[in-house]
């Protein structure tokens, strides 16, 4: 079951990151967070910058509304989504 937090202005995602994948995709829940892979390596942010723009065009919302909260160096990550609840979020990831 994906571990999802909602509060008054969005939701808490939590995201397990593998980078330097064939494509971006979600290939499904592990241990209560999303797993993505991202085409993007751990460099600089580039897997951090990537990841956000991956949920907020599978989210359908913009890349502004989609912070990293927690895990900025490591693959475990808390992500935040402005504007969104839990049941939007699960309907639109098909959970």
């Amino acid at each position: 079951m994906l571990n999802i937090k909602e509060d008054s202005g969005g939701v808490s995602i939590k995201i397990r990151v593998q980078p330097r994948a064939a494509k971006n995709q979600v290939s499904g829940v592990m241990d209560g967070a999303l797993k993505v892979r991202l085409t993007a390596p751990p460099v600089d942010g580039a897997a951090n910058k990537a990841c956000c723009a991956f949920i907020a065009e599978l989210l359908g919302v913009a890349k502004g509304q989609v912070a990293i909260c927690n895990g900025h160096t490591g693959r475990n990550k808390t992500v935040r989504v402005e504007g969104l609840t839990s049941r939007q979020v699960l309907d639109k990831l098909s959970y």
